[in-house]
């Protein structure tokens, strides 16, 4: 299968600048991880495909880090990346599924829920962080993160998501677009962007068809109108390792390492992002103890 990429493009004589991105095998790694069943799917692939097209706004170090908190049944979708197209998120309930909805999708909205909020924290280095958040608008995601840029951000915006599932759980494809409309814009460019948007074919139906990222937005932007600036990979990255458990297990302090010692006689750790476990033995807990004094 072709690897995941990102594109970063500008578009009109740079009254757009857009993004898109083909996520099928980042979507993929996150089900297999996870064992996610066809609507929590959908729901953590959309939520992944725009974290990770937000990451290639940032620069340098930068990280940022989403959550989609609807009150549904799914509970809370957690998503972060950086810079470099590394991704990675998890789900409260994995194994959440319901039946299509009335238009023959994956019901994501039930899923998520609608009583909640689209919250983002960027990490921009030197201990600064900006963080941003809007009430979920339909639960769909792409409209949420559209609402999310607007209020948020103020950036008028255009999310689409889709994430499409085999009847083997498998993903069959997944990916995006944002497009954004930059200050000084004309009302031409903006009515021409909001017609096409709207007569577009969706998403992951694009994917399907095998169109590549570039493609996505020739489609929507049409293909003379749209500058690519530059290309960049996209993937499920996991940045925990034993070391960083070990510090967050200093953190809880010496008599609850004692206790681990005592009574559990070693510790274990899960990481929520990768599944990934780290054994800590009673050795290593003395260790860290005698550090910490």
């Amino acid at each position: 299968m072709a690897n995941d990429y990102m594109i970063k493009a500008l578009a009109y004589g740079g009254q757009i600048r857009a993004y898109s991105a083909l996520t099928t095998n980042t979507v993929q790694e996150a089900q297999t991880k996870h064992y996610t069943w066809p609507t929590a799917s959908a729901a953590i692939g959309r939520t992944m495909t725009a974290t990770v097209m937000m990451g290639a706004m940032l620069s340098g170090d930068q990280k940022l880090t989403v959550t989609v908190e609807g009150g549904g049944p799914i509970g809370k979708i957690t998503a972060d990346a950086d810079a470099q197209g590394n991704v990675r998120g998890y789900v409260t309930n994995p194994q959440t599924h319901f039946p299509l909805n009335s238009v023959g999708k994956l019901d994501v909205s039930r899923a998520v829920g609608t009583q909640g909020a689209l919250t983002v924290i960027k990490d921009v280095g030197m201990k600064d962080y900006f963080s941003g958040s809007s009430e979920l608008v339909s639960g769909e995601l792409g409209d949420d993160f559209t609402y999310y840029f607007a209020k948020s951000e103020q950036v008028p915006s255009s999310v689409g998501l889709g994430v499409l599932v085999n009847p083997d759980n498998t993903i069959k494809a997944a990916g995006g677009f944002i497009i954004q409309v930059m200050p000084g814009a004309e009302d031409e460019t903006i009515r021409q962007l909001e017609e096409s948007i709207t007569n577009m074919t969706p998403v992951s139906k694009l994917i399907d068809q095998g169109l590549t990222p570039e493609e996505i937005l020739y489609e929507v932007l049409g293909k003379d109108n749209v500058q690519i600036l530059e290309e960049m990979p996209a993937q499920f990255e996991c940045n925990c390792g034993h070391e960083k458990f070990l510090t967050a297990i200093k953190g809880l302090g010496e008599a609850e390492i004692q206790n681990m010692i005592e009574v559990d006689h070693g510790a274990e750790a899960e990481c929520h992002f990768c599944r990934s476990k780290y054994h800590y033995s009673e050795e290593e807990l003395e260790e860290l103890l005698q550090s910490m004094k």
